[in-house]
């Protein structure tokens, strides 16, 4: 595995290597917006923006923000509508529960597509269908991809016709 070289300045002041946000172990090695994008439901953009609002060196690495900073983050992380950001980059606009627009991080996030699908499913709604099939849902040729360890091919009628020879003569031998 590759080892990542820090410079030794960010060791001598009080550096952690592994820094814990919203329930995930992150690298503390790692700059700050990186490092972040990292946990579930957190992309480049949307860490970038809240970094920018919470006013913190994007060049600084994650493991020398203090605890005041990282509690920042984490109250940022839970509650995003407290930075007043575009609703544009938040993950579930318009939610179907309570109308309004919110933002799921790790777990929440898996819990919420989890419900979204069986939603679907229950409603017998075309995409519910193809997903409990376990179809492509988005429109995709399913003609030759998607098949998931299903037989690949067509037998060759000769093929068949063998098989098929075969089998009689063991129904025959049986009897």
């Amino acid at each position: 595995m590759l080892e990542r070289k820090v410079a030794p300045s960010l060791m001598s002041q009080e550096f952690r290597h592994i820094v814990r946000i919203a329930g995930r172990d992150l690298d503390g090695t790692k700059k700050l917006i990186p490092a972040i994008a990292e946990i579930k439901g957190v992309g480049g953009s949307y860490a970038n923006a809240m970094v920018s609002v919470l006013k913190l060196d994007t060049r600084a690495r994650l493991g020398q923000l203090s605890d005041k900073q990282l509690q920042q983050v984490e109250v940022a992380l839970k509650d995003p509508s407290s930075l007043n950001l575009p609703a544009w980059l938040l993950n579930r606009r318009k939610d179907v529960d309570s109308g309004s627009n919110i933002h799921r991080i790790g777990s929440d996030l898996d819990f919420m597509i989890k419900n979204d699908l069986d939603r679907e499913k229950n409603v017998l709604s075309w995409r519910g269908v193809r997903h409990s099939l376990g179809l492509k849902v988005r429109g995709q040729r399913t003609r030759t991809t998607g098949r998931k360890g299903r037989t690949v091919g067509v037998k060759k009628s000769s093929l068949q016709a063998a098989q098929a020879a075969k089998t009689a003569a063991e129904k025959s031998e049986k009897k």
